[in-house]
């Protein structure tokens, strides 16, 4: 049973790990077919069903979606009933709601929410001007100075614009039969157009058909001004023009005397999605793909490549558990069955290293960039880095000590870039300030790899601690085990971190004229620099020992942290493109406990349960 375990937990494992491709909605509608059409949002061309999660992620922080009366809806179904039954998602609790001075502008109560905190756009209706009124005296404070009731009310307006904005984006909200109306327009459109021209000149018109015109005129105008997506694209991938709004395009409609048929299949999807008829809307989905794949293969094949990354979640519950678990196995290994229960682990690890490998590769092929493009795939790669060094340790050691370590970085780091997802898009189009492929696969990912080594020694010190005060597993042999992986991990990431701080210098006098300011995030590389040499010229002298050495390894832990989130929380400086201040509690919280395994480090010897192992 124990040659066999490892096997049977690998086997497991990829099923656990592939079963997100098993669990599809039952629905008589093409819902992932809806999801796999081609839209630009934001800059950059992505399929619905990136829309429709990141939208989700941005109101509520997830994915999920339960209706008043108790149904999960996913979200292309959420995004279809936005486009095309929007009376009916106005009812639907997706506005997130936590400060109590913004729930006061609205007369709402915690209890009123679902969850305490997810409120219906209807809710909300009454009191938007007061909101509106609200944001613009926020507006007016800077960025950094703003209260937590500013940024609130801030943000809760963007969201509100942002669902607005999707509502108008492919058919005119209003409840009318737009597709009815697109048709008659299109039967009668010469007619239309002279009536309008005749009673503008005031001519005798046909007055029924000259209103209904500038009835129409009115709407596709309120769509292009409101809307948000481009959703028509060019003829065909040769053609010289560019994507378009439904409303701009529709617009051109009394120009070019035909109604375009990208509008027209959007139209026919309200019109079926309302009515629930699925065999109509299915149709009218294939008929839309086919001639997707005939103007614009290439682009379908990134779009449906993304749809089904989506649908993975590699980075998403998954893999976390599998971190978890792996974490479990080599720490119960440590009581029993060490071989068996440690191989275990390392098969669950190498699985999820290898999975997120393949998410990192399929992110650096939908953007055309090097892995490390923004604060969310930073963390993804500090993570693969530390994790990827944890799986040679374990392989040179054997000792269940980097299984260990790597799943409690694989766990952290991806639970740091689900935080940073739910600022929306993580495939998002690069700040001009890093819009450089070289310098983004030389600076970006050596100085990242740094991190991650500067991290991975943090854990191993973390690990040394812990089995050494509550504990009596930390024998000598381990201790000096850990003691050599700390040393050549500190010396692994001086090396990157040095390395990637000079290229860094050497970007920012191309970009910036100069090699070196002292800006904040400057400071904050060099530390990492300074730091992890303090550490070695304290092992080389003597000055520190073991436990000395693994105390100043967790405190680079702070000092990495400063590095990557805090400098850019300050708000200043050409590198302050990454500001995120809601992470201010949760970098504090942090230090606070790196400074309390240094205390339990330094705790007096007889305090320590692995006393013969201590130097």
């Amino acid at each position: 049973m124990k040659r066999l375990l490892p096997l049977l937990v690998l086997l497991l494992g990829a099923v656990y790990l592939a079963s997100p491709f098993f669990r599809t909605p039952k629905s008589d509608f093409d819902l992932a077919g809806f999801g796999r059409i081609p839209v630009v949002a934001n800059g950059r061309t992505k399929p619905l069903d990136s829309v429709a999660r990141n939208t989700l992620l941005l109101l509520q922080g997830r994915q999920r979606l339960v209706t008043p009366e108790g149904a999960s809806l996913t979200p292309n179904q959420w995004l279809l009933d936005v486009f095309f039954r929007p009376q009916l998602a106005d009812t639907y609790k997706h506005f997130e709601i936590v400060h109590p001075g913004v729930l006061d502008v609205f007369g709402l109560a915690p209890e009123d929410g679902a969850g305490n905190k997810r409120f219906a756009y209807l809710q909300l209706v009454p009191k938007l001007e007061e909101l509106d009124r609200q944001a613009g005296l926020a507006a007016g404070v800077e960025a950094p100075v703003r209260t937590a009731y500013q940024r609130a009310v801030l943000n809760l307006r963007d969201h509100v614009i942002l669902y607005q904005q999707l509502k108008h984006s492919l058919v005119m909200p209003d409840g009318s039969d737009f597709l009815g109306d697109l048709l008659r327009l299109q039967d009668n459109l010469g007619a239309s157009i002279e009536a309008v021209r005749n009673r503008e000149a005031g001519k005798p018109a046909d007055t029924q058909l000259a209103t209904f015109a500038m009835e129409m005129g009115s709407k596709f105008l309120r769509m292009e001004q409101i809307g948000n997506l481009l959703v028509v694209p060019p003829a065909s991938a040769s053609a010289g023009s560019q994507w378009e709004k439904a409303g701009q395009t529709l617009l051109g409609t009394f120009q070019h005397r035909v109604v375009n048929v990208h509008t027209l299949t959007f139209a026919g999807l309200q019109h079926t999605w309302k009515n629930q008829q699925p065999e109509q809307f299915n149709t009218l989905l294939s008929k839309h793909r086919a001639e997707w794949e005939r103007a614009h293969p290439a682009i379908l094949k990134k779009t449906d490549t993304e749809t089904r990354f989506n649908q993975a979640s590699i980075f998403g519950r998954n893999t976390i558990t599998l971190y978890v678990l792996a974490f479990l196995l080599a720490a119960l290994s440590w009581l029993k069955w060490p071989e068996a229960l440690q191989r275990s682990a390392y098969y669950l690890i190498l699985l999820a290293w290898v999975a997120t490998t393949a998410g990192i590769i399929t992110r650096m092929w939908l953007e055309g960039r090097p892995p490390v493009t923004n604060l969310y795939s930073s963390a993804l790669f500090v993570g693969w880095g530390s994790v990827g060094l944890c799986l040679i340790l374990e392989r040179i050691f054997r000792n269940g000590i980097g299984s260990v370590a790597a799943g409690l970085t694989g766990f952290c780091t991806l639970l740091i870039a689900h935080h940073l997802s739910l600022s929306g898009d993580t495939l998002e189009m690069m700040r001009a300030v890093l819009d450089s492929n070289f310098w983004l696969a030389t600076h970006v990912v050596v100085i990242t790899i740094g991190y991650a080594a500067t991290y991975l020694a943090g854990f191993l010190a973390i690990i040394y601690v812990f089995r050494g005060v509550f504990t009596r597993s930390l024998d000598k042999a381990t201790a000096d085990s850990l003691g050599r992986m700390v040393y050549g991990i500190i010396c692994f990431a001086t090396l990157f971190s040095l390395v990637g701080t000079i290229l860094g210098g050497i970007w920012a006098d191309q970009s910036w004229g100069r090699f070196w300011g002292w800006d904040p995030k400057e400071n904050g590389a060099l530390i990492i620099v300074i730091w992890n040499a303090i550490v070695l010229h304290a092992r080389w002298g003597g000055i520190a020992r073991t436990r000395g050495i693994m105390a100043m390894a967790i405190f680079g832990n702070i000092v990495t942290s400063w590095s990557w989130f805090g400098t850019n929380m300050l708000g200043v400086g050409l590198h302050s493109y990454g500001f995120m201040d809601q992470a201010f509690v949760a970098l504090v919280a942090f230090g606070a406990s790196q400074l309390a395994l240094i205390a339990l480090a330094y705790l007096p010897k007889e305090r320590w349960r692995s006393v013969t192992a201590l130097k």
